[in-house]
């Protein structure tokens, strides 16, 4: 599953100048937290992130890739997820 969610987050990420370093799930208490770590040439911030989560949101939202409930962390490779 992780990796068809990529093959479908990474083009749009790409094509905006990011690179997409990895995407896993990871368990906080009940919730289950997608994380999709990016990078770019320079310093993310988080504005970064929140664009990144603009532009997959809608593509996990229509291809509905995850059955279960979930939330979205899009966090940087530098400073990682928390």
């Amino acid at each position: 599953m992780l990796e068809e969610i990529k093959n479908m987050i990474e083009p749009i990420i790409v094509e905006n100048g990011y690179y997409l370093d990895e995407v896993s799930f990871v368990m906080e208490g009940s919730i289950k937290n997608l994380q999709v770590v990016i990078d770019k040439d320079g310093i993310i911030d988080v504005e970064d992130c929140v664009t990144v989560s603009k532009l997959i949101s809608p593509i996990l939202d229509e291809k509905d890739p995850i059955p279960d409930f979930y939330v979205l962390d899009v966090c940087s490779k530098e400073k990682g997820c928390e």
